[in-house]
């Protein structure tokens, strides 16, 4: 017997990680899956996150897809038509609103993807986050592995001097590490 389902009611999915973990890796797949799918797609960013091209995600791998860099979660609301499937990057860089922006999303129907940094470089948690995983119906944490030990890595340990909190870069100012060798560089600096 075949039952026809109900249109999909919605839904939150969050993923998180430290840096080099593979967040956005993951989102492109999900929305790149979407699109296959042919479903209407958008792709939103903040406008500051300019470190590899100013309209694209893109991910450490050089994975690309096409976004919408916006100032304001509020933005994301007027430039949601017609759309079946959200995608949200570096949401941690989002005001506190993408918590409401996402809900009404999710209320509409659609399918909303976030990724972002679950924690800031000195182990607290990153923005809207938090909340933003609280109000989800699935959350993916992603790993990356520990440049120092090898072992899971689930900080994002900055290399530079900087104390503001937010300071976009690659490589040449993050490295990924495991809570040991964080706790242990955290002891070392005090």
């Amino acid at each position: 017997m075949f039952i026809e389902s109900a249109k999909n009611p919605g839904s939150i999915e969050v993923i998180c990680g430290s840096m080099f973990s593979g967040k956005t890796e993951e989102l492109i797949r999900r929305l790149k899956r979407a699109k296959f799918a042919n479903l209407n797609v958008e792709i939103f960013k903040p406008k500051i996150d300019v470190r590899y091209s100013d309209a694209e995600v893109v991910s450490h791998d050089s994975n690309t897809i096409l976004s919408t860099p916006v100032d304001s979660s509020n933005n994301i609301l007027l430039l949601t038509g017609n759309v079946d499937v959200v995608g949200i990057d570096e949401a941690q860089f989002f005001d506190q609103g993408i918590v409401d922006v996402v809900q009404q999303l999710a209320s509409q129907g659609i399918r909303v993807i976030i990724a972002g940094l679950d924690m800031d470089y000195l182990g607290n948690p990153f923005g809207p986050m938090p909340a933003l995983m609280a109000v989800a119906e699935y959350v993916t944490k992603v790993h990356a592995i520990c440049v120092r030990c090898g072992d899971i890595a689930n900080h994002s340990h900055r290399l530079s001097s900087s104390d503001k909190l937010v300071e976009l870069g690659e490589k040449d100012i993050y490295e990924p590490i495991c809570r040991h060798c964080f706790n242990k560089l955290k002891k070392e600096s005090k």
